[in-house]
């Protein structure tokens, strides 16, 4: 693959070596995005991912008490909000965390909770507006994991409405997009071809969108572990119930899956949309970095899409990933056409179009 100075490492501010290596180890795909950011940038993007990724750990480890998981990500927040490094409660905060660790099955998840203790001090090396961007965003995320974790408890739970579904998109994931907006405005004047106020909308509709996509793409997985996503209004409109998904991600069943198609489409086409409102995004970045970083996950996210349609409502019983070797080819002809607005607007349609490459 050509090589391109914008694929090279950069050291992210604030973090040490094992910090970087404990980014790619829990997000390969977004410590590329992180990577390709300028330098103003990488830092507290990189700090407020590290924070949201340990928090996300604590929510979805659910193989552990409700109480106990709670009680710790309260206390993460806390010291998330707190202005000064050391608060009364730390030393409490680290035995948790460090108990909670051990408990880990996956060995990068047991790493990262484990360095918990040196990368909240990560947050106090940004300057002050920084520090507020990063709190902000955090404090959506942590609210949508805790609505997360007293919505679904024993037993097979879903979402009510469409309502509570773009809320809970917007708290784990749009409001990502405008913290990414926030700091863009901030560090690179001018960085953007449209108005702020415009990207703040479709910055916000692309991080649901990507929220979306994993909602879709996981959902065998999480209905077999209780979790229904998928809104019961929605699903009645269609003769079908949270019950019957789950028992079809355990067992496919034809009638399910046939009664499943229309909506299956309707939520596709949503993200689909909303993955669109993702490139227009990149594509009105100046800088060329910021826009292949911006870039990337609605790539990504396009083939996806194509491959899930592809599969159909069978996915809930397949895992859909974008295939490595895919990845590697994208990003070799995005380095040919030095990632300008043309090739990478070329790429998302083929992608979106192209049932295999």
């Amino acid at each position: 693959m050509l090589k391109l100075p914008l694929f090279s490492q950069q050291q992210r501010p604030g973090l040490s070596a094992d910090q970087r290596t404990l980014l790619r180890q829990v997000s390969r795909s977004f410590d590329l995005s992180i990577r390709l950011l300028p330098p103003a940038l990488q830092g507290p993007v990189a700090i407020g991912y590290l924070l949201a990724r340990a928090t996300d750990t604590v929510a979805d480890t659910t193989a552990l008490p409700l109480a106990e998981r709670q009680d710790l990500l309260t206390l993460m927040s806390q010291a998330i909000d707190a202005s000064q490094a050391c608060t009364p409660r730390t030393a409490e905060l680290n035995r948790l965390t460090q108990a909670f660790s051990a408990q880990q099955t996956d060995p990068h998840e047991r790493a990262l909770m484990q360095a918990l203790p040196q990368c909240l001090p990560l947050l106090h090396t940004l300057t002050d507006a920084d520090q507020t961007s990063v709190r902000q965003v955090l404090r959506h995320i942590t609210q949508g994991q805790q609505l997360d974790m007293t919505r679904f408890g024993p037993g097979l739970q879903a979402l009510q409405t469409e309502a509570e579904l773009a809320d809970y998109t917007w708290l784990v994931a749009g409001c990502v997009g405008e913290f990414w907006t926030e700091l863009c405005g901030r560090h690179l004047p001018g960085y953007s071809l449209l108005p702020q106020a415009e990207m703040m909308r479709i910055g916000r509709e692309y991080g649901m969108g990507l929220q979306r996509l994993n909602i879709i793409r996981d959902a065998g997985a999480d209905l077999t572990a209780g979790r229904c996503y998928w809104p019961e209004e929605t699903l009645r409109q269609a003769g079908l119930t949270p019950a019957m998904l789950e028992q079809a991600a355990q067992t496919p069943n034809a009638d399910t899956l046939l009664a499943l198609a229309p909506l299956y489409t309707q939520w596709l086409d949503h993200t689909q949309a909303q993955l669109a409102d993702g490139m227009r995004y990149a594509l009105a970045l100046r800088p060329l970095r910021l826009r292949l970083a911006s870039a990337l996950p609605a790539l990504i996210g396009a083939r996806t899409v194509a491959l899930l349609r592809q599969a159909g409502p069978a996915a809930l019983n397949q895992r859909v990933k974008m295939p490595r070797h895919e990845v590697r080819a994208l990003l070799g002809r995005i380095a040919l056409g030095l990632a300008s607005p043309a090739v990478l607007d070329r790429q998302f349609r083929k992608l979106s179009d192209a049932p295999q490459q």
